[in-house]
C-alpha cells in the first residue's frame, strides 16, 4: 500500500494530514494552524512523533536535519539527507510513505475530550462540583493533564 493521495507539506498549503511530513514547530509557521485544527499542542505533536520514531524505522536518520526520518519531508521534495538514510537502512519510498501514512493517522486521529466531558470526569474523579471542575479546567487553559495535577495537589493538601 502506498499513500497515493499524500498531501503537500503544511508549509506548501497541504491539509492537516501533511503534519506527518513537518519539522518540529521551532518557529512561527503554518504548522501551528494545522496543530490547532487537530487539537494538538506543539508539545503533544512532538511527543507523538518522537514515540512513533521509537517504535518504527522512522527513528533512523541521525544525519538528517532533525535527527530522524520522522521529521523528514515527502519524497517528492528532493532531499539527499533523507534519501541517503533510506538507502542505508534499505527502506523504499513506498515503505517510507506507508509509515508516514500511519503516523498521519495517529496525528490527525487524536481526539481530545471536549471541556464538557472533561468537567464531568474531573468532578467525578475528585469528588467536586462541576462548577469547581470547570473553574480549574479554565484556569489551566483546558489542559486536562494540568487540571488533574492541580486537583491532585489540592486533594493532598486537604488530606492533612
Amino acid at each position: 500500500m502506498t499513500w497515493e493521495d499524500a498531501p503537500s507539506h503544511i508549509c506548501r498549503g497541504g491539509d492537516k494530514r501533511g503534519l506527518a511530513f513537518c519539522c518540529p514547530p521551532v518557529k512561527p509557521c503554518p504548522i501551528l494552524n494545522a496543530l490547532d485544527e487537530v487539537n494538538l499542542t506543539p508539545q503533544e505533536y512532538i511527543d507523538i512523533k518522537t514515540e512513533f520514531a521509537k517504535e518504527t524505522k522512522l527513528g533512523e536518520g541521525t544525519g538528517t536535519c532533525f535527527g530522524s526520518l520522522v521529521w523528514c519531508c515527502k519524497p517528492s521534495k528532493p532531499c539527499p539527507l533523507r534519501d541517503i538514510t533510506l538507502k542505508n537502512i534499505g527502506m523504499t519510498h513506498d515503505e517510507y510513505l506507508d509509515l508516514k501514512k500511519e503516523l498521519s493517522d495517529k496525528l490527525v486521529g487524536v481526539d481530545k475530550p471536549t471541556p464538557d466531558e472533561s468537567v464531568k470526569v474531573l468532578a467525578e474523579t475528585f469528588n467536586i462540583g462541576e462548577m469547581e471542575a470547570m473553574s480549574v479546567l479554565n484556569d489551566c487553559n483546558n489542559d486536562l493533564r494540568m487540571a488533574v495535577k492541580l486537583l491532585r495537589v489540592k486533594s493532598l493538601g486537604n488530606a492533612d
